[in-house]
């Protein structure tokens, strides 16, 4: 596919980089010349100088032969705009990214009048990604397949753990847990699961499951089900907004620390069922009076990464609240990893995989068949869901009869309304959603993972 994209911040060079590296010919536009120059060698794709918002820079990028122009400036005119003359000029598709909460409660009537595929705002995706965990705090990280019918849940063993010194197939005769493990990262090493694999200590182990069958495998090994009750979140940004509209519907208890009094104002008129606190949520004695040793959940949400990993961090020793940090940076995810934060949700990286997924979504009328994408492990193990086709050589055969290649893993079949997590002798058939956790390769169709 010919992709233009509009801006060379985090999330443009996050998306130059994925989309280049999954066979795209890629466009990059930006005002300036530095980033334009180093992105462009450093991925050997074109780079083009200028005002994405005009039709000449534009037509200089190739928008006339183009599939889909993806606009994310800092900009969220800029970028409605770019679509705007984009879609006008040569009716490709177009995605535009938009930060504002105004923008965003009418991105429904922005699809259809102006002709977006999708509008992205990584905050209001930060705040459904932070509802999901805080409905299942055991979990480090959710995602789903199939319309939410099967999930993919991310968690990490305690040292006193059930599961530690037990083995893949020893978990499933002792639990009879109908779930599926599917990966294990351990320090800086990650593994696709097979039965032999012992678990152990501080592992960040990722299973395929309904959301029914993994709430019971869960309460099997002593870990919360429940949804936490009440919050404390730093920072009345953005993403406060999306919490103070989301959290209350799920029954929890919302505290917002916000040392803006303008912005404290602002949530206490909009939001009157949260208690909003004028403070400084960086001050240790602030979150000690306002209950931190009893939240069930503490969120950091300012604009300073430093500051959330910080605040997380004294969190975490403080009481035993679920804990959740912003990091707007993605660069240092491995200094990150070792620092045991519990779960940490990056924006910008969230809203580059909801277009990539879209991309993939796009290339299945035009021959890939791969419906849904998940990073599992970044740059190193993914899961994807496809729809069998009729005919398909896949069908039809025991799964121990079909030779697949290395480090692939059939995670679960989604029959109708059935999740089947699969074994040797189950047997796929046309229609059904599979999904697939492999290392990462070029998958278009699901035949793609047989020898």
């Amino acid at each position: 596919m010919s992709i233009i994209i509009v801006g060379c911040g985090k999330i443009g060079q996050n998306l130059a980089e994925q989309l280049n590296e999954q066979g795209n010919n890629i466009t990059v536009i930006d005002t300036d010349p530095t980033t334009v120059k180093e992105l462009s060698a450093r991925l050997d794709i074109m780079g083009v100088i200028g005002n994405g918002a005009t039709h000449a820079v534009q037509q200089t990028a190739g928008v006339d032969s183009a599939d889909l122009l993806i606009a994310v400036t800092g900009s969220d005119e800029l970028n409605l705009l770019c679509c705007m003359i984009a879609k006008k000029a040569s009716g490709c598709q177009v995605i535009a990214r938009v930060k504002n909460p105004e923008y965003s409660t009418e991105s429904d009537y922005l699809k259809d009048e102006l002709g977006l595929g999708l509008v992205i705002n990584p905050q209001y995706a930060a705040a459904c990604e932070i509802g999901r965990i805080l409905r299942f705090p055991s979990a480090l990280k959710i995602d789903t397949f199939a319309g939410g019918r099967v999930e993919l849940v991310k968690f990490r063993l305690p040292e006193q753990s059930p599961l530690v010194g037990m083995s893949v197939r020893q978990m499933a005769a002792t639990l009879h847990s109908d779930v599926l493990i599917c990966t294990v990262e351990r320090g800086d090493n990650a593994y696709i699961a097979n039965g032999d694999l012992v678990f152990a200590s501080k592992d960040v182990i990722s299973l395929i499951a309904s959301p029914r069958n993994a709430a019971v495998f869960f309460d099997k090994i002593g870990y919360k089900t429940h949804s936490v009750r009440d919050a404390m979140v730093v920072g009345g940004g953005e993403t406060a907004h999306y919490l103070a509209e989301m959290l209350p519907q799920d029954g929890i208890h919302l505290k917002i620390i916000e040392k803006n009094r303008a912005v404290c104002d602002e949530l206490c008129s909009l939001y009157p069922h949260v208690t909003v606190i004028h403070g400084n949520g960086g001050d240790k004695e602030t979150l000690l009076e306002e209950g931190l040793a009893t939240t069930g959940a503490f969120v950091a949400l300012t604009n300073l990464d430093e500051e959330n990993i910080l605040l997380s961090l004294y969190a975490k020793s403080a009481g035993k609240a679920k804990i959740i940090t912003k990091i707007n940076r993605f660069d240092f995810d491995d200094v990150v990893r070792h620092l045991d934060l519990d779960s940490t949700i990056y924006p910008k990286n969230i809203a580059s995989d909801m277009i990539v997924r879209f991309v993939r979504a796009m290339k299945n009328t035009i021959g890939s068949n791969v419906e849904t994408l998940y990073n599992i492990i970044k740059g190193k193990i993914e899961a994807s869901e496809f729809i069998v086709k009729e005919q398909s050589p896949i069908t039809g055969k025991p799964l121990s009869a079909l030779a697949f290649k290395p480090n692939v893993l059939i995670a679960s079949i989604l029959r109708g309304k059935k999740v089947i997590i699969p074994r040797g002798n189950d047997m796929i058939q046309p229609g059904d959603r599979v999904v697939i956790v492999s290392e990462l390769m070029p998958l278009h169709d699901i035949t793609d993972v047989l020898k």
